[in-house]
């Protein structure tokens, strides 16, 4: 019997109003976040958190005091539980999954201390970001080797980095907007605006492929509504970024520019959370509070907001997909990419690509 530990990464949540000030810590302090030697970073990161947790807090409070992520990250866990026994145990393994929040408990820490327990032979690490950034899952896999080393966990292991055209996300993603497609058509010709969480220009100018894996995502989306006979070939689809914090310039298009857009044209609006698998604080209030009254203020004459992937069937089956291939051993040494064919999928202008040219 073959023992294998998947570790799901994901970014985490407060669970409660006191716990904001100190999850908005950890994440200022994370050096993939702000870039400064330690000391100062620490600073930095204690200014910010004590300012921005009054806010934080009014925003959980639409949330009943704390994120959801959680617990919608422990129904993933289960349910891909499930899928993989159902392929694997025929075959000899046992398989157990574990959650590794970057920035609030259960932390990388408490995650591999649980994996060693288990004993596994071999550990499968799985972030839930579909697609790489450096500010997410790489952080969150440079955290994992740090508690890996300390909890003493031995077992050989596989990371995941990315699954931005992985087919059943791609399929569950393109089932829901389809269904918002046909609502939308009623009103008018529908815009879909692909919403990903934003990054500093800087990041990306200095390589990070998130940008690009994120357009990979939302063009294969519209490729697959298109096969379909869902949508035409003369869909009116962009993709847009979110949560912008700070002085610098981010990624553009803006959300909120262009909701106010589509209120200017008048035209219906699907709004797609395209990096985020799991309902939390940027697509609850975020998107479902604070976007949708600046659709209505803007003249949007139908504002629609798609799901999440969550612990829908497609989706896990793509997670499954992805395991069982890496345990099987069809993928090269090192990181899976994309769809767990192996191999480079970045251009090369992505130097912060994790897959070795």
């Amino acid at each position: 019997m073959t023992k294998i530990a998947i570790v799901l990464f994901n970014l985490g949540g407060p669970d409660t109003p006191d716990a904001v000030q100190p999850f908005l810590f950890n994440l200022f302090n994370d050096p993939a976040i702000i870039s400064l030697p330690r000391p100062l970073r620490w600073l930095v990161a204690k200014t910010i958190s004590r300012r921005r947790a009054p806010i934080a807090r009014e925003i959980y409070q639409h949330l009943g005091g704390g994120s959801p992520l959680l617990p919608n990250t422990q129904a993933q866990a289960e349910a891909l539980e499930e899928e993989l026994r159902n392929r694997l145990s025929g075959e000899g393994h046992q398989v157990r999954a574990f959650i590794a929040m970057r920035y609030w408990h259960p932390r990388s820490d408490e995650a591999a201390r649980a994996v060693k327990a288990y004993a596994p032979d071999r550990v499968v690490l799985l972030p839930l970001y579909p697609q790489y950034s450096t500010t997410t899952t790489a952080s969150s896999l440079a955290e994992w080797r740090a508690a890996a080393k300390r909890a003493r966990l031995a077992a050989p292991s596989r990371a995941i980095c990315c699954y931005p055209r992985q087919p059943g996300f791609i399929a569950e993603m393109a089932a829901a907007v389809g269904a918002s497609l046909t609502e939308a058509s009623k009103r008018g010709r529908p815009r879909v605006l692909f919403s990903a969480h934003g990054l500093p220009e800087k990041v990306v100018a200095a390589g990070d492929p998130y940008q690009w894996q994120v357009e990979q995502s939302a063009a294969a989306i519209v490729d697959a509504l298109v096969h379909s006979g869902t949508a035409t070939g003369d869909l009116d689809w962009i993709v847009s970024y979110q949560s912008r914090v700070g002085p610098l310039e981010w990624i553009k298009p803006y959300t909120d520019a262009e909701i106010e857009r589509a209120g200017r044209d008048g035209v219906p609006l699907i709004v797609v959370p395209l990096a985020f698998v799991s309902e939390h604080s940027e697509t609850l209030v975020e998107l479902d509070v604070e976007y949708r009254k600046l659709a209505e203020s803007s003249g949007v004459p139908l504002y629609l907001r798609v799901a999440t992937v969550g612990s829908g069937r497609a989706f896990v089956g793509g997670l499954a997909d992805l395991v069982a291939a890496a345990v099987a051993g069809d993928l090269e040494e090192g990181p899976a990419v994309d769809s767990g064919a192996g191999g480079r999928a970045c251009p090369a202008a992505c130097g912060h690509c994790p897959v070795a040219r």
